[in-house]
C-alpha cells in the first residue's frame, strides 16, 4: 500500500470508530473495536477489519456492518478530505483469537 494509501486508510478506521460509537442507532455497533483498514492503491475499495465483544453475534453484526456500509459511506463523505468515498467490506478479525489460542498452547506446555 503507498503513503497515500496508509494515510486514507488510517483517516477512515478513525473516522468509522468514532461514528460507530457517536452516530450509529445499533447497539451492537458500540461493542465494535476496529483493528485494521487496507484501502486498495486506486482508493476505490476498503477492507475494515473488526472484532466485536460478543463473540455469539459477530455472524449477524458482520451481516449488519458490511449492510449499513452505504450509509457509513456517506457519513464519511463530509468527514474526510477525499474526492471519492471508497467501498467498505466489513472482514471479521480473526488473529485476536487465533493469538489467544496460541498462547493457550505456550501455557500448557510451560506447565508440563
Amino acid at each position: 500500500m503507498k503513503l497515500k494509501g496508509e494515510r486514507v486508510a488510517s483517516d477512515l478506521l478513525k473516522e468509522l470508530a468514532m461514528i460507530l460509537l457517536v452516530d450509529a442507532k445499533d447497539e451492537d455497533f458500540k461493542y465494535v473495536t476496529l483493528t485494521y483498514a487496507t484501502v486498495t492503491n486506486d482508493l476505490s475499495f476498503a477492507k475494515v477489519y473488526f472484532t466485536t465483544l460478543d463473540n455469539e453475534n459477530k455472524d449477524k453484526v458482520l451481516k449488519d456492518l458490511n449492510n449499513a456500509s452505504g450509509y457509513f459511506r456517506s457519513s464519511l463523505a463530509g468527514k474526510l478530505n477525499i474526492r471519492h468515498i471508497p467501498e467498505i467490506r466489513f472482514v471479521y478479525d480473526e488473529s485476536i483469537e487465533y493469538g489467544q489460542k496460541i498462547e493457550k498452547i505456550i501455557e500448557k506446555i510451560n506447565e508440563e
